[in-house]
This record gives structure tokens, sequence and C-alpha cells, in this order.
């Protein structure tokens, strides 16, 4: 394998803050928000998650690209993050299973990054400060350029990003002779979603994000899924028309990350842009339904108001609290067929402790109403 060329490389936060290290990926610029992610494995996953699209990862294990890349790996069709901040970029791997190396990788998906930089103190300046806008440039050395592209860039909170990553056009996945037929809104959704519900038995379509609900129902499904995604949920009016008409029609609806938000402002329950968000493979969540807590993968910026939900109790049960902050991690709307939760299931990567959700999902739309004696 040929020695790794790397040239210095700044990253400078919009406070001001900068860091000096090495490239890694592309030589050239980027811009995001910048946040961190905690999960200790997974890498390529984190890399390809449509939900991290428009942001900067900075990733707290202390070495990327160990054990190479491996394209059945993904969670879309490309890297989705804007930029990368890592501190150890190790560019050989011993994985047999492994397709290329990370520069490999990167070369081709055409990422830039940054490396040799202490992702420590980084980390601990975004938990301080909040999440911000960043620029990362392995081409540009004068910080008083950098500030000005860097002042340019929209700031996440009101940013609608999911229109940029749905499909095109509607697609089937899975077996046409499937039990359940599941219409997926697609705001961003992950391979490994899709692949829990075919594994029990479901048959999908998947609609690009700005489908209207008459286009969805044509279709005649058992149920309907509101993936997640990236950007802020307030501005997504088109989404939540369509949960209120799935709720309008009283068919089973489930809801993963950015679509437990909609569902939320589908219920007019706000949304806010949380300090931090949470993103990870390791957040304690209690299921209030059972009583039992779970080990759940995370990756939000924006979360449901608590103070409404608890005004809202007569039509909202409150069914799953993160155990570090209290936020809500799960609602089900009283009186219909539709939950959500703001955690990730398939957690690809994490534990699996809360792919149980798809179960319920099914056995929602398996329910037969008894006949009235």
């Amino acid at each position: 394998m040929a020695e790794l060329e790397q040239v210095p490389t700044i990253l400078l936060l919009e406070d001001g803050k900068a860091f000096y290290g090495k490239s890694a990926g592309k030589i050239g610029t980027t811009t995001g928000e910048i946040c961190f992610n905690t999960g200790m494995t997974g890498y390529q996953e984190i890399f390809t998650d449509p939900s991290y699209f428009g942001q900067i990862m900075v990733t707290t294990n202390a070495h990327i690209g160990n054990y190479g890349t491996r394209n059945s790996e993904t969670e879309s069709d490309q890297i989705t993050i804007a930029g990368l901040v890592c501190k150890n970029y190790i560019n050989e791997y011993s994985r047999p299973q492994a397709d290329q190396s990370i520069q490999e990788y990167f070369e081709r998906e055409e990422l830039v990054g940054i490396c040799q930089v202490d992702t420590r103190e980084i980390v601990r300046h975004i938990r301080d400060k909040g999440a911000m806008n960043a620029i990362i440039s392995s081409e540009i050395t004068d910080i008083g350029e950098l500030k000005k592209m860097l002042d340019k860039v929209p700031n996440m909170e009101g940013l609608e990003l999911a229109s940029k990553v749905t499909t095109k056009e509607p697609y089937f996945f899975g077996d046409p002779a499937a039990d359940k037929k599941v219409a997926v809104l697609d705001l961003g959704v992950k391979k490994s979603i899709l692949n829990c519900m075919v594994e029990r038995g479901c048959y999908l379509k998947i609609f690009p994000a700005k489908t209207p609900f008459g286009k969805m129902k044509e279709w005649n499904p058992d149920g309907y899924f509101i993936s997640n995604g990236p950007g802020d949920p307030a501005p997504m009016k088109y989404a939540v028309e369509v949960v209120k008409a799935v709720l309008a029609e009283d068919k089973p609806l489930f809801g993963i990350c950015l679509g437990h938000q909609i569902l939320a402002l589908a219920l007019d329950i706000p949304t806010y842009k949380m300090h931090n968000g949470h993103r990870g493979i390791n957040h304690p969540v209690k299921n209030l339904v059972t009583g039992k807590c779970e080990i759940t993968s995370q990756n939000h910026g924006f979360g449901v108001s608590p103070e409404a939900l608890e005004a809202n109790q007569d039509k909202i049960e409150i069914t799953h609290v993160n155990l570090n902050d209290q936020t809500i991690e799960g609602i089900k709307v009283k009186a219909k067929k539709a939950f959500s939760v703001q955690y990730h299931p398939e957690a690809s990567p994490g534990p699996h402790d809360s792919r149980y959700l798809f179960n319920d999902f099914i056995s929602m739309m398996t329910t037969v109403e008894q006949p009235s004696n």
C-alpha cells in the first residue's frame, strides 16, 4: 500500500476557535455544522447515514480506518457527512473482508477531512459551546478567508434538508408476496431500517419526501412509515400534512427520529434545537410502558417539547424517556394506531435492544378488529 501523502489542514469553528492538523481524504474545502459521535465502531455506517447530511462529524474513537471499508456496510448509496474530524487516520487495514482503504474510499466519494487533531479538546469545546458551523480546508491557509467563507454557511436551525437526500423516484424493496405492504416516506431513510421491515414480512414502496398522501394511499398499504433524516423538522410542512392525513385515516403509522418529530408537529407539539443533540450507540432509554431499560443508537440534533407533551397527555402518551437528560424518546397517539421513537431501533451501528419496535409495528398492522355481537 502506497504511503499516504498528507498536507497541513485547518479546522475553523464559527466562534473563531481554530485547530491545525493533517489532511484526510480529498484535498479541498468543506463546510457544515460540526457535531460529535461517541460510538466506538461502525464508522462507515455513520458516514453514509443520510441524517448526517450537512454536518461535519467528529469521531471520539481514537482510530478511524483501521478495519478498512466494505461496500455492503453502507446505509445509503454514498457518503452523506459533509466532512470528517478524527485523531488517528489509519490507511492500512488487515480485515480480509474489506474492499478498500479509508483513503481510497474518501477519494472516491470526494470527502474532505482533517486528522491528527485533539478530538478530545474539540468535543469538550462543542459540548460547552454547543453545535456550531465549521469549515475544514487543506487548500486554504488564510484564516481571514476561511472566516468569510464560513460566515456564508446557513445555520442548521430552520434548514430543510430531507428533500436533498430523498429518493428521486418511488421504488420497491422486498418480496412482492410478503404479508404486509408498508408505504415509506423517505426523508433520508437508512437501508438497515428497510431491511428490518423486510425481514419481518413486509413489502415496501419507498416514496420521495414531498409525495402527497393521495399518491401513497393509491398503493393501498397496510401501514405507513415516516423515516429518519437530516435538518430541522419545523419547515417540513409537506411531511406534516402527510402524517395528519394518515392519522385522519387511522392507519398504522410508525416514525423514527425525524419521523418522530414530524408526528409530534402533526399533533401541534413543537420541536426545538438541542444544545448538542444525541449521537452515539450507548444512550440509555427507559420504556415507561414495560418499565425496562434499553441501550440505544441515537442521531439527532432536534427534540420534541416535553412541556407541550405533558400538557397534552389526554391525547398523547409519553412512552420512552432518555435516562441521561430526561428528554422525550417515544410517544404514542391515544385512540390512534400511531407511535414513534426519537432513537434508532435498527441500530446500525449499535445494540439491538430496541428492534422489538418493528415487531410492534407489524402487530399493529396485523390486528384485526373483532366483529361486534
